[in-house]
C-alpha cells in the first residue's frame, strides 16, 4: 500500500522478489519484540542495509500484522537529511551521525538528541565482470590505483603479479562508484586511505573523491552496472553481489592466503581485521521527542531487529550479525526511547 508524507512516497511492506530466493521462509518467533498493536513507521537511508531491512520487515510484519514498516533505500546521506527534516521516523546510515555536525531541524527530537544504534555488519565486496576470470586477487594499492584511474587495463603488470597463471584480458577497466552521498563510499574510501595512503590521498567522505570512472546511484544500480558491463568492477555490500551472482575479489592482506568477502570474514573483520573492508550500519532515532502514534511500533520493530530472532539468520543473507553484547545494549537503549 502506498502513502505519502513529508514529500516522500512510501511503499509499505517489503515483499521484494530480489531477496526472496535467498531469504529463509520460516518467520522467526518475535514474541520478545512485544508486537505493537498499530502504527506506520517510515524510514530511509543506507542501501547497504537494504536487503537486511527487507528481510526484517517481511518477517516482522508476518508476526505483527497490524504494524506497517517502510524503508526507502536512498543512500546514507539522503536518509540522514530526511530524518533531520522529520520526514521519517528513523534513518539508516553506514557511519554514525554527529548531532553537532548534523543538527536536526527544530521540532525533531524535542527535548533530546539524535542517537546512533548499530544494527548490522557486512562486507564491502568488490564485484567484477572480467571474461575468463573467475578468481581475482587484488591488494589495497592495486584497488586504490584502479579506482583512481592509475591502473586502466586488466592485464596491467601489477594485477598480473597478484594473479600468476590467470588469463587476464587486455580489456579496459570500468570502475563504477556511487554518485550519491553514501556511507558505503565513506567506509570504502577510509579503507583505501588507511591501507594505501601513498596511493589514495583523498579524504574519506560520503561523496566519491577518486578520479575518473563511472557512477551510479545506490548499491543496486552499481551492482547492476557491474553485472551488465564487461570489464567492470564496483563496490557494494556483499548481498548485492550474491543477488546478481557476481564473483567478488579476494584481497591480499599480507596473510598466508587472500581473504574472500563473506559473512564470517566480515564478522571477524569487525573485531580483528580478517576481511579488511567492512562496515557497521546504524539506525538513527530520537532519544526523546518521538511521535506518540509511531513510538510503540518503532520500539517494537527495533527491538526485534536487535533480537536473537532478528540477528541470527542474517548470515544466511550475507550480513554479519552484531555481537550479542552489542545487540543487548542496543535493545536496552531502544527500551528507553520516549
Amino acid at each position: 500500500m502506498a502513502a505519502t508524507g513529508g514529500g516522500v512516497a512510501w511503499v509499505w511492506g517489503a515483499n521484494d522478489a530480489e531477496t526472496t530466493a535467498s531469504t529463509p521462509s520460516k518467520a522467526p518467533a518475535v514474541a520478545r519484540a512485544d508486537c505493537a498493536t498499530k502504527g506506520k513507521v517510515p524510514g530511509s537511508g543506507s542501501t547497504a542495509q537494504e536487503n537486511a531491512m527487507k528481510y526484517w520487515i517481511r518477517q516482522y510484519e508476518r508476526a505483527c500484522p497490524p504494524v506497517r514498516i517502510a524503508y526507502n533505500p536512498l543512500g546514507s546521506g539522503a536518509g540522514v537529511v530526511q530524518f533531520m527534516q522529520k520526514s521519517t521516523t528513523f534513518g539508516g546510515t553506514d557511519s554514525p551521525v554527529d548531532p553537532e555536525e548534523n543538527p536536526p531541524d527544530p521540532g525533531v527530537c524535542s527535548g533530546g538528541q539524535v542517537i546512533n544504534l548499530p544494527m548490522v555488519g557486512g562486507s564491502i565486496a568488490l564485484g567484477y565482470s572480467v571474461p575468463g576470470v573467475d578468481d581475482l586477487v587484488l591488494a589495497a594499492e592495486t584497488i586504490a590505483k584502479i579506482f583512481d584511474s592509475k591502473i586502466t587495463k586488466w592485464d596491467d603488470p601489477a594485477i598480473r603479479k597478484l594473479n600468476p597463471g590467470a588469463e587476464l584480458p587486455s580489456l579496459p577497466i570500468r570502475a563504477v562508484h556511487r554518485s550519491d552521498d553514501s556511507g558505503t563510499t565513506q567506509n570504502f574510501q577510509a579503507y583505501l586511505a588507511g591501507a594505501a595512503p601513498e596511493v589514495w590521498q583523498h579524504p574519506a567522505e560520503k561523496a566519491w573523491q577518486g578520479k575518473g570512472g563511472e557512477s551510479a546511484s545506490g548499491s543496486t544500480a552499481v551492482a547492476t552496472a557491474v553485472a551488465s558491463t564487461a570489464g567492470s568492477i564496483g563496490y557494494f555490500e556483499l548481498s548485492f553481489a550474491a543477488a546478481r551472482h557476481l564473483t567478488t575479489v579476494r584481497i591480499d592482506t599480507g596473510a598466508s592466503e587472500p581473504v574472500a568477502a563473506s559473512a564470517e570474514t566480515a564478522s571477524a573483520g569487525i573485531t580483528d581485521g580478517t576481511y579488511p573492508i567492512v562496515l557497521v550500519s546504524y539506525e538513527i532515532v530520537c532519544e526523546t521527542g518521538n511521535a506518540a502514534d509511531t513510538l510503540p511500533a518503532l520500539k517494537s520493530f527495533l527491538t526485534y531487529t536487535a533480537s536473537d530472532a532478528g540477528q541470527k539468520l542474517l548470515s544466511t543473507i550475507h550480513y554479519a550479525p552484531l555481537p550479542e553484547s552489542v545487540a543487548a545494549e542496543v535493545r536496552k537503549v531502544v527500551s528507553t526511547l520516549s
